[in-house]
């Protein structure tokens, strides 16, 4: 865990437990959304309400085998994605069926793990692993309205206790969570929607008048397309220029040097990969700029 904690916490407050269960459902659809487009793999999972209550809560952790959490799935809950489906949250069914979808095939913390149930899956599909716990989501209906007397009026006058739920989601750990399920031995490989820079820019001879001035016209030309780009204008070796950009993980990197100017080309390079296309400047700007189209 970081130093300094950092929750994103959300709260809702219905009439009737159909509406507290609905608010529950579109924020495990949005939850699931939004770690999808940080390019996170959270599988929602039946998980212990502890001391808050309620008999409705789902943990979202993402699988890394430094976890904190020991977990315990259905490998089908893996294949499961949004995509860029549409999705209308005032539609209860559809919203329903989403969940449904996501919480049908077992996955469960090492809190609530039912090893007979486990047992009844095809052996290919049980996996058992670690995970990092990133939000939580609960309906703890009226544990809390009735002893306090916190009531509303209905359309009919009865006052009735509210239905409530709480759903946090924690940002302060989404970057470790990130690293952890994003790495390989030279360093991070940060996803497109999160990533610190969008790209790493590298002049392999720093001093040579046309790398120089190539380098800080593509860095001008990133910067106006909306891309920010982090430019290693340091003096020192090629090798070590790259391995500093691997180590902070950019999606992507743009080279440029002498003998590739003198063709009329750059190097980009896909760091998740390792790919590389050789392509004029103009070209690599527009690749990254449709690359990042969306994120």
């Amino acid at each position: 865990r970081g130093r300094e904690f950092l929750m994103k916490d959300g709260y809702n407050f219905d009439l009737t437990k159909d509406d507290a269960l609905h608010a529950y459902n579109r924020h495990m659809v949005s939850y699931i959304r939004t770690y999808e487009r940080m390019g996170l793999k959270a599988i929602p999972m039946r998980a212990d309400s502890g001391p808050i209550g309620g008999d409705n809560t789902h943990e979202f952790l993402v699988l890394a085998p430094t976890g904190e959490s020991g977990v315990y799935y259905d490998r089908a809950v893996t294949d499961l994605t949004l995509g860029e489906r549409a999705i209308d949250y005032g539609d209860r069914a559809a919203v329903a069926a989403i969940c449904t979808d996501w919480t049908t095939p077992y996955a469960r913390t090492d809190e609530t793990h039912d090893p007979a149930l486990f047992a009844a899956l095809p052996e290919a599909r049980r996996v058992e692993g670690r995970g990092i716990e990133v939000g939580q989501i609960f309906y703890f209906g009226t544990k809390y309205s009735e002893p306090l007397k916190a009531l509303v009026s209905t359309e009919e006058g009865e006052r009735v206790p509210v239905h409530m739920g709480s759903h946090g989601i924690g940002v302060s750990r989404l970057v470790g969570a990130i690293i952890e399920a994003s790495h390989d031995d030279r360093g991070i490989v940060w996803p497109e929607g999160v990533a610190p820079f969008r790209v790493g820019l590298v002049n392999l001879r720093q001093g040579d008048g046309a790398t120089d001035a190539a380098c800080a016209a593509l860095y001008g030309e990133l910067r106006a397309a909306g891309l920010d780009p982090l430019y290693d204008d340091r003096d020192e070796r090629a090798g070590a220029k790259f391995a500093t950009m691997d180590l902070i993980g950019l999606p992507w990197r743009i080279t440029v040097g002498p003998r590739g100017l003198a063709a009329g080309k750059v190097e980009l390079t896909a760091r998740r990969s390792g790919e590389t296309e050789e392509m004029s400047p103009a070209e690599a700007v527009a690749r990254c700029t449709e690359i990042y189209r969306g994120h």
